[in-house]
């Protein structure tokens, strides 16, 4: 395991972070306790020190399980956890960025995990309500408070990240240090603008759903009996429908041909494709229900791609980009602002 600095901060994490949202059963999906503990001590023998994880995963059942794994080795763990999203649907308060959820939030999880700090904390999900001011303030308030140590923000519009981040530098608040958003081979909207303001504010990106629910494992064949696959749990997500379009189908089965030729495992390609990313370092959210899962899917880390290999998985998927990115990207757009010295100009 490589360790690398976590945006504008000092902090070192190792390059895969373990994503806990599957520890416990409570929503169906998840792993029991004692598959947990093991999965949590693959990644520590691995190196692994950086763990994410929410006050909503399995109803709090995460964060608890957590309590007990790291406890004896809290100062050696960066852990992180997030707030945002409801835990009590009949209380307009319990969700959303407001400083009364995040407040409430906060002091729940640093009780079920057993900590006074937490190294990270993340805005889960932008409510469109509540104005940046508050929630940087609020979040300011809580680094001050050194319950905090740094924060980060998750499925937020990137104009809000920077008007947020500009803020918080004009105020003197603690600026966002890291982004958690959705990125794998067949969803790579983010590359449109993330990637740029991730590089000119010093954030680090990590990716959840770095095996897009499942598709990019190589198990999904849609030629199969629905009721016998291992696609019938993805059939079933509320987002199922959108990750099975043809497109994302056809993408799939270019990374398990291309797997099988280099001879490794689909979803240890598609992970190995995030850790060879040339937009930055990009830290992808490992989670799993079974140790063999996990133990195989870990060996991305001894995966190496050369140019060649990256570009052909970049093929698979070229992103479509909305205006104005596919209009900034176009050569003759570009000749109309650089004339003859178009791609001769860099920084």
């Amino acid at each position: 395991m490589k360790y690398i600095i976590l945006g504008r901060s000092g902090l070192r994490v190792s390059e895969i972070c373990l994503g806990a949202m599957t520890f416990g059963e409570e929503q169906g999906s998840g792993a029991p306790e004692p598959v947990c503990r093991q999965i949590y001590d693959r990644f520590r023998q691995a190196g692994g020190n950086f763990i994410d994880t929410a006050n909503i995963y399995t109803r709090g059942t995460s964060e608890k399980m957590l309590a007990e794994f790291i406890g004896p080795e809290r100062e050696c763990i960066v852990l992180a956890s997030k707030y945002s999203m409801t835990t009590r649907a009949e209380d307009p308060n319990a969700g959303g960025n407001q400083r009364k959820n995040m407040v409430q939030a906060l002091e729940a999880s640093l009780r079920r995990l057993g900590t006074d700090y937490l190294d990270l904390y993340w805005v889960h999900g932008w409510d469109r309500f509540t104005p940046v001011d508050e929630v940087m303030r609020g979040l300011d308030d809580m680094v001050r408070a050194g319950k905090v140590l740094h924060i980060g923000v998750s499925n937020m519009p990137a104009w809000v990240i920077a008007e947020s981040n500009v803020l918080a530098r004009e105020r003197n608040m603690t600026p966002y240090t890291a982004l958690q958003l959705q990125y794998n081979l067949v969803e790579r909207g983010i590359e449109a603008d993330f990637f740029d303001l991730a590089e000119s504010q010093d954030m680090a990106v990590t990716a959840w759903s770095p095996l897009a629910a499942g598709l990019l494992t190589g198990k999904f064949d849609r030629d199969a009996d629905p009721d016998k696959q291992a696609g019938t749990r993805l059939k079933a997500a509320p987002w199922g429908a959108r990750m099975l379009r043809e497109q994302n189908l056809e993408v799939a089965e270019g990374l398990s041909r291309m797997a099988a030729e280099i001879g490794i495992r689909p979803a240890q390609l598609a992970l190995a494709w995030l850790l060879h990313r040339p937009q930055g370092r990009v830290i992808p959210i490992l989670g799993a229900r079974s140790v063999e899962q996990f133990d195989e899917n870990l060996q991305c880390l001894d995966v190496a791609l050369d140019a060649a290999q990256v570009a052909a998985l970049d093929e698979l998927s070229e992103p479509a980009h909305a205006y104005p990115t596919s209009l900034l990207n176009n050569d003759f757009f570009k000749s109309l602002i650089y004339g003859d010295l178009a791609g001769k100009i860099s920084r």
